[in-house]
């Protein structure tokens, strides 16, 4: 059996060593959805409209909270080494699915950098930020709303290359 890199020999957690890794430009995408309860005649999204809730503008702020969650990464997740981002985005689509009466905020958020290890947790922490304040700022409005499957659709520039978006 493999020993974890991220445990001594005694079983004590601890960082992975990435001084002698080479470093290689790296990108991970990630993505996720929140489902909102919705119907046609709610106010406050047609189909160029930002939905705009008590607290603010409901898309444009999750769009800076995606950003930031992934900046922030490595003090949310413990042994997440700090990384210096070269890029990140984060797109917010929403689409009325009428036969459900809900409205689904598609979230992907793109994080890249030159270095010695990947990105994958910053593209997964942007999401999650993003579906969080998406949340947060529709809770006073509509209840029940959902966010669900938060996963990796691509990662590039290390050991491995993974395309997770066919699946």
């Amino acid at each position: 059996m493999e020993r974890s890199t991220h445990v001594d020999s005694k079983g004590r957690p601890g960082m992975v060593d990435l001084g002698m890794k080479p470093s290689t430009y790296r990108t991970a995408v990630a993505q996720g959805r929140v489902l909102v309860p919705w119907t046609v005649d709610q106010e406050g999204l047609e189909k160029d409209e930002e939905w705009i809730s008590p607290k603010g503008p409901v898309i444009q702020t999750a769009v800076l909270a995606g950003i930031g969650g992934a900046k922030e990464t490595s003090r949310l997740i413990p042994l997440c080494h700090p990384l210096s981002l070269t890029f990140c985005g984060v797109q917010i689509e929403p689409r009325f699915l009428k036969d459900q009466d809900l409205m689904e905020f598609t979230i992907r958020c793109t994080a890249k950098t030159y270095g010695p290890t990947g990105v994958e947790m910053e593209a997964l922490s942007g999401v999650s930020a993003a579906a969080l304040t998406l949340y947060d700022m529709g809770k006073s409005v509509v209840q029940g709303i959902r966010i669900a499957d938060i996963h990796l659709v691509l990662k590039t520039g290390g050991r491995h290359d993974v395309d997770l978006q066919s699946l």
